[in-house]
């Protein structure tokens, strides 16, 4: 489970290439590699991937052509940044909101309007996952749990405070790049049960 809460940037140092696989080996600075072993779950821009291998500050991890195909992480090349957080533990405080590491699709980013104290995204999603996009509710954009602003058939906008730029990918983004999407769970829950009561008293 993950917060939402990006920790830190990570530079992807190697990537080992292989038919519908691939191992990518980033190098954690020291607060994100404090107690790290074999088996733990790290999120890559919020997708949940797995501690394969350890070498000091270098830490390897396998992807499937299931993830290099849904996710943005099949785009990275060596000298490339990602979004990095922990695991969440018991008793730890949720800044955000629960997630899962479970990547629905990627979005484009469409326009980039900066201001003197923030900056206002818009991304594109597929219209069969903007249902779920609702104004004032969370989604998980590149790892970070963000609130959404305005939407509008199917763009949607959130609006980033300079701390988020700083921490996360955020900062570098432009028009054209694509972001992950994992989709407030809770939001899912209630419209799919509003539509199939609907549907039923139909």
């Amino acid at each position: 489970m993950f917060t939402g809460i990006v920790q830190g940037m990570a530079k992807v140092v190697a990537i080992d290439k292989k038919d519908k696989f691939q191992t990518h080996v980033i190098e954690l600075e020291p607060l994100l590699n404090q107690g790290i072993s074999i088996g733990a779950s790290i999120a890559h821009n919020g997708c949940c991937l797995t501690v394969t291998h350890i070498d000091e500050n270098r830490v390897s991890f396998d992807l499937m052509q299931e993830t290099l195909k849904l996710t943005n992480l099949g785009e990275l090349e060596i000298g490339s940044m990602v979004n990095i957080e922990r695991a969440a533990k018991f008793g730890d405080e949720i800044g955000g909101h629960t997630m899962s590491g479970h990547i629905m699709d990627t979005a484009t980013i469409k326009d980039v309007i900066e201001t003197p104290n923030n900056k206002t995204i818009w991304f594109e999603l597929s219209p069969r996952y903007m249902k779920y996009v609702l104004p004032k509710g969370f989604i998980g954009l590149d790892g970070c749990s963000l609130t959404i602003g305005e939407v509008r058939e199917n763009r949607f906008n959130v609006h980033l405070i300079p701390e988020t730029l700083q921490r996360t990918l955020f900062g570098q983004r432009v028009v054209g790049d694509k972001v992950n999407v994992e989709l407030d769970p809770q939001t899912q829950a209630i419209v799919d049960t509003v539509e199939r009561v609907l549907a039923a008293k139909q």
